[in-house]
């Protein structure tokens, strides 16, 4: 497979994320943030890369290495093999001594950079890479250069790494990477740019297409990003993730969305006992009875609530929709009890206690009213703090266009 045409943008710094803007609301922008970071964490389809089967058992390559102690193949293949157990630090004075008496050789050299890397000597692993990108322009190399500079706090050269992997290698991994280090760093239409180009040439990876709609949703295209995280459930019907991905969108977005319902609706029927399905739809249906007066609707979502609830105690969401739900029906004291439900399950739920405070502000209790509403004011200034500091922490992309953007219209 040939490499797309070039991209029209051109990564030229980073600046600190101080005055983050966002499309929407704050929920919306979060939800964006969160999407992002849940994104870089996505498994290849079909889950963690698979590792071939070792030749030959621990016990067997621990005795060739006491046969020959200075050998090149019995420290390379024991290395190798512990590496591929996540066992990094062990693996890592086998590698190194093969590495001692071929010094030439890629593999191994290879597989001692990711030992570092893995074990945490990020420092060794970027310049182990080094010497081997002097000799060896191959995409493996770039990609993981790319994930050693994220982890040292450099992403202006990660995602030029994984721009230079995807060139020399436009495979579905390495497309995800860069697309997905773009978008973590809010150069949301670059992106946008990279994963419909990864979507053009993988139009099977349901991975793709879920990182797809994660750019769509931060670029306020919410309801391309429906479509996109509907096509990647159709492709992985069994699989959670779209779904997950896409109830949050619809929970967050201002309006319903197309397609969503039908597709969580499926999720419960795929996954009857799993609270996740169960509130996910509920929520759907109750988004489209905001636009209608069906009381059906709201049983319904009562009733995959009470679900949730009942697969999950910790699910406090469940609970203070239910709450919701009571004290639109003017049961206050259900309302009450279902809101100290979901506090208990989730005590950083922080619209619980306000829940809570309205309630009880109805009753007239004024006291209890003024500590829940105090109670939702610190969490609330705490949970602030703590996405502020995030953001701090992330560096945000300087984009150069190289012509003029074909940033996709609002449908």
């Amino acid at each position: 497979m040939q490499f797309a045409d070039k991209p029209n943008f051109t990564v030229a710094g980073i600046t600190d994320w101080t005055a983050v803007g966002g499309h929407g609301s704050d929920s919306i922008l979060r939800t964006s943030e969160a999407l992002a970071r849940e994104t870089l964490t996505l498994k290849p389809q079909g889950g963690v890369a698979v590792v071939p089967e070792p030749h030959e058992s621990e016990a067997a390559l621990r005795a060739a290495l006491a046969s020959d102690p200075n050998g090149f193949e019995a420290n390379h293949n024991l290395g190798a093999f512990l590496l591929n157990e996540g066992q990094y630090r062990n693996s890592v004075p086998l590698l190194e001594k093969a590495n001692r008496v071929r010094p030439d050789d890629y593999d191994n050299a290879y597989d001692l950079a990711r030992a570092y890397d893995g074990s945490g000597d990020l420092k060794l692993a970027r310049e182990e890479v080094n010497q081997l990108l002097v000799h060896n322009q191959r995409a493996e190399l770039h990609r993981l250069a790319g994930e050693i500079d994220e982890k040292l706090g450099n992403p202006l050269a990660a995602v030029h790494e994984y721009e230079e992997a995807t060139r020399l290698d436009p495979s579905e991994e390495n497309y995800f990477e860069w697309g997905s280090e773009l978008l973590y760093h809010r150069a949301v239409w670059q992106a946008l740019e990279v994963f419909r180009q990864g979507v053009a040439a993988y139009p099977k990876s349901s991975r793709m297409l879920t990182a797809l709609g994660s750019a769509q949703f931060a670029g306020a295209l919410y309801d391309e990003a429906a479509m996109s995280y509907c096509r990647a459930s159709d492709l992985d019907p069994e699989s959670p993730i779209s779904y997950s991905f896409m109830g949050k969108v619809e929970v967050a977005s201002p309006d319903p969305l197309p397609c969503v319902e039908t597709r969580l609706a499926r999720f419960v029927r795929e996954h009857p006992d799993s609270s996740l399905a169960n509130y996910l739809y509920a929520m759907a249906i109750l988004k489209r009875h905001q636009l209608s007066t069906d009381k059906q609707a709201v049983q319904d979502a009562q009733a995959l609530l009470e679900k949730s609830a009942q697969l999950d105690h910790s699910r406090g969401e469940a609970y203070l929709q239910l709450g919701i739900i009571a004290y639109s029906r003017r049961d206050v004291e259900l309302a009450i009890a279902y809101y100290r439900q979901a506090i208990a399950a989730k005590p950083q739920l922080a619209e619980s206690y306000y829940r809570l405070g309205v309630a009880y502000d109805r009753q007239g209790k004024a006291d209890e009213a003024r500590r829940e509403f105090q109670l939702h004011n610190e969490i609330e200034k705490k949970q602030a703090a703590a996405v502020d500091a995030r953001r701090r922490d992330i560096k945000q992309f300087m984009i150069v266009q190289d012509r003029a953007p074909a940033a996709p219209a609002k449908q």
